[in-house]
């Protein structure tokens, strides 16, 4: 089969890679397959456990108390792995990081087949969604790294969008399983480990980060002296070489200038982003169900049907990004979700409930989260863009607790309006402070960006 014939088999594929080797092409989709699969296998095994809890707590006697405790030190513990695996990918490599972090949450995941009590479930289940959530930090710095610059943004959309379908896979596996066929959830747990394995599997034949390499070949000729290499690695690669030998963590916090600057103006974006997240996305079936009249199974028919179609509009935030630039589609997302929380809140008839919900869900997960991660990748140098995103990563976590915290305090005295005050109240704040980030013109090769 002539070339010809088959690049017009693949007109898509051809529009998007069509400038690279055909190598580079298989590769690239390979390197997009495994990471979505990772990523969607990572919200499966965090959303079993919300999707299961309501049996698990009942199972193990828990009380609301503990209930709450539980989902305050899984948060605990992402927060602190995603500062973990951010820094390890730095120091350790991208490729490597990505392996062990998948690895442990098959571990974990396994191990809740053994839980039989409060703590050891939160040990196994902290650990195991921990790890589990630290698969972000390193799949938006590995596959922004190795794609092309001017579909960056687009095919990264593509493996975020794997969230809401290990949404729906968990949702309906505990629905099928547990609820209809009455599996006991210990063994939900123990099959979850089969997929894990099975991507753990694949990903031994991706390519490590060319950009953190070419990174380490610079460090190492420093080490060995060899001045002339250096000189010449460094022209080639365009790295500054004061700033190859500082420790990354300096380099963030304790140096004036860009990098400083837009991790500053990232983590507020993020923070208020996800302290508002919690409103519409962890806390929105006991809401319907309280205030709204739902019953619990068609509370969670909705939230299945919003995020089935929730991948669609990941991709979109992507194409936007690309087309109009990240910044500004996180901009437009944030008013998006400030507007569409006022309107489901005071909505009447049902079917404007569900129209809007599904409308609020891709205004918070689908365009923000398919430009917005992408964003993270190409605003940080390759030196430190390992740190800098599991940085990040830890300021989603602590915008979770953070909502959380202030949904619980008001509920009680507030009631319904509660959801009003925390999901469009932060969106209020969010879309301030996303009208300060810089816009950053897309298709530009990562070092551009920022050096």
């Amino acid at each position: 089969m002539s070339s010809e014939t088959t690049h017009g088999a693949r007109p898509w594929l051809d529009r998007v890679l069509g400038t690279e080797p055909e190598d580079d092409r298989r590769y690239i989709v390979y390197l997009l397959a495994i990471a979505l699969a990772g990523w969607a296998l990572a919200s499966y095994d965090f959303n079993l456990l919300v999707a299961g809890l309501p049996t698990i707590a009942k199972d193990l006697h828990l009380t609301q108390s503990q209930v709450g405790l539980l989902a305050f030190l899984v948060y605990a513990a992402m927060l602190v792995l995603s500062l973990l695996a951010g820094y390890s990918m730095d120091r350790f490599g991208r490729k490597v990081m990505w392996q062990w972090v998948l690895v442990g949450a098959a571990v974990f995941t396994g191990l809740t087949y053994f839980v039989h009590g409060f703590w050891s479930l939160v040990v196994v289940r902290a650990l195991a969604s921990g790890l589990a959530n630290s698969e972000l930090a390193i799949s938006i710095t590995l596959v922004n790294e190795q794609v092309p610059a001017r579909r960056r943004g687009m095919l990264y959309a593509i493996v975020q969008g794997a969230w809401p379908l290990g949404v729906v896979l968990a949702t309906v596996v505990f629905l099928v399983f547990n609820s209809t066929l009455g599996i006991d959830w210990h063994i939900i747990f123990l099959f979850g480990v089969i997929p894990l394995v099975m991507v753990i599997i694949g990903r031994r034949w991706l390519r490590p980060s060319r950009r953190f390499q070419e990174l380490q070949e610079i460090r190492a000729a420093k080490r060995s002296g060899d001045e002339d290499r250096v000189r010449d690695l460094l022209e080639r690669y365009r790295v500054d070489e004061q700033a190859v030998a500082k420790v990354t963590v300096g380099q963030l916090f304790s140096t004036p200038g860009w990098v400083r600057s837009q991790l500053l103006r990232t983590s507020v974006v993020w923070l208020l982003y996800s302290a508002g997240f919690v409103a519409t996305n962890t806390y929105i079936v006991s809401w319907l169900t309280t205030y709204r009249g739902f019953s619990p199974s068609r509370a969670l028919l909705l939230l299945l049907i919003a995020s089935g179609l929730g991948f669609g509009f990941y991709v979109l935030g992507g194409v936007l990004g690309e087309r109009f630039g990240r910044q500004r589609v996180l901009v437009a997302s944030a008013a998006a979700a400030l507007v569409l929380n006022v309107g489901f809140y005071f909505a009447g008839p049902t079917w404007l409930v569900w129209a809007l919900y599904i409308l609020v869900y891709q205004a918070t997960n689908g365009t923000w989260s398919g430009t917005g991660y992408a964003y993270w990748a190409e605003s940080f140098p390759t030196r430190v863009r390992g740190t800098a995103v599991g940085w990040l990563g830890a300021m989603f976590t602590g915008g979770l607790i953070l909502g959380s915290g202030v949904w619980t305090l008001v509920i009680g005295p507030l009631g319904a309006v509660t959801l009003l005050y925390v999901g469009a109240g932060f969106a209020l704040l969010q879309l301030a402070a996303s009208l300060f980030l810089p816009h950053i013109p897309p298709g530009q090769e990562l070092e551009d960006i920022a050096t």
